[in-house]
């Protein structure tokens, strides 16, 4: 029940449904509209095609791909994880005729239906995958040491490691275009507060230093030097090719489903049962940190759903109570932690990546950077 004091000073944006309850550090301008709506409408046009040019630029794009990719076996790299972005990008890219080679980072926690979704696709795209297992003791323990570090990061690490083994790939295979399933319209919204840290591997590092088992000797990682050795020494690029076309989740659903026999696994990211359960769960209940909101609001600011429609989306449960138990079970036995040792965390006192070692600043001039390098025009959407 929330308490009056707090309901007081409940304040919601008058554009979206984030409000400074689940987002402490919101802010809201003269007409009550909140930051991360000012950021989309300042950001937008630099990362997102204007639709009278995406026809045009998406072809240029192509052509670019083709010929930095030709006489190699590959002219793109893309990353599979079965869900529904993913997918979209590996039908899109054989849609325009590229020849992607697919990466799977498999951590450990891939859902049955994850797993099928991928080798279904990829059949009949013709598209060859290479998988990367991670050492379990080595990721395991690193899961573990941000739980133990009580700040809301736990998916950072398998974040990381994704991006890390796309750059390194690419660099490996001699292809200078990664794909990125990632889209402006439908993922703007960026709250430190809620996950700082996927290409910041001092921070990885320093976590795992206080808390892990295990020293991380094969985990994929990479540092800001690395990736600007990558960028602009090697003129490797990440493109957001889901930035050049009309991207609705609802019509990317209906397309897999009805071409490839994709199946649909629940909330965003829930390909994972360990992102189903830290989002749906540890998230929520131990850090009141609902990311539904902040999906939501991207898609009201995309234009695909309306407030009232995220509403009552959001009065749902995050996800079956059923299932977030037999999830408990699952998860402490896999990670090898008792019901104490899970209760013990779960009421350890929160902290923030602020407490850890990190390049927060560093990583955020890149952003900047980067964004200026897009509305420039050098750099890909």
């Amino acid at each position: 029940m929330m308490h009056p004091s707090d309901a007081a000073s409940w304040r919601e944006c008058t554009r979206c449904v984030m409000n400074n309850h689940v987002d402490r550090s919101l802010s809201f301008d003269e007409h009550g509209v909140c930051h991360h709506c000012t950021r989309y409408d300042a950001l937008v046009g630099s990362r997102m095609i204007d639709p009278k040019l995406r026809e045009t630029s998406l072809a240029q794009l192509v052509d670019e791909i083709r010929r930095a990719g030709k006489g190699r076996p590959y002219d793109c790299l893309i990353g599979v994880s079965g869900g529904v972005d993913s997918s979209f990008v590996a039908h899109l890219v054989r849609q325009h005729g590229l020849r992607p080679l697919a990466i799977h980072v498999d951590n450990g926690w891939n859902s049955e239906l994850a797993v099928d979704n991928i080798h279904r696709l990829l059949s009949q795209l013709n598209i060859d995958l290479v998988t990367e297992v991670l050492d379990w003791e080595e990721f395991s323990s690193l899961q573990v040491a941000f739980l133990r570090a009580s700040t809301p990061d736990g998916e950072v690490p398998t974040d990381h490691a994704i991006a890390a083994t796309l750059w390194r790939a690419a660099a490996k295979h001699g292809i200078k275009h990664i794909i990125s399933g990632m889209n402006f319209a439908t993922e703007s919204i960026s709250v430190p507060d809620w996950s700082y840290g996927h290409s910041d591997g001092l921070y990885i590092a320093d976590v795992n230093r206080r808390f892990g088992r295990s020293k991380l000797k094969s985990f994929p990682s990479f540092s800001l030097p690395y990736l600007g050795y990558l960028t602009f020494i090697r003129r490797i690029k990440s493109v957001s090719i889901l930035n050049y076309v009309d991207y609705v989740k609802s019509d990317a659903l209906r397309i897999l489903k009805n071409e490839y026999g994709w199946r649909e696994y629940g909330g965003k990211h829930y390909e994972s049962i360990y992102t189903r359960f830290y989002q749906g769960y540890i998230l929520p209940q131990k850090f009141g940190v609902d990311k539904r909101f902040g999906h939501a609001s991207d898609l009201i600011n995309a234009g695909q759903i309306t407030k009232y429609q995220a509403k009552m989306e959001l009065r749902e449960p995050t996800y079956a109570e059923a299932l977030q138990t037999q999830d408990i079970d699952y998860v402490c036995k896999k990670l090898r932690l008792s019901v104490a040792d899970f209760e013990s965390i779960m009421k350890a006192p929160v902290k923030s990546f602020r407490d850890y070692r990190n390049q927060f600043s560093r990583v955020a001039r890149l952003k900047v950077l980067v964004n200026r390098l897009r509305a420039l025009g050098i750099y890909p959407k």
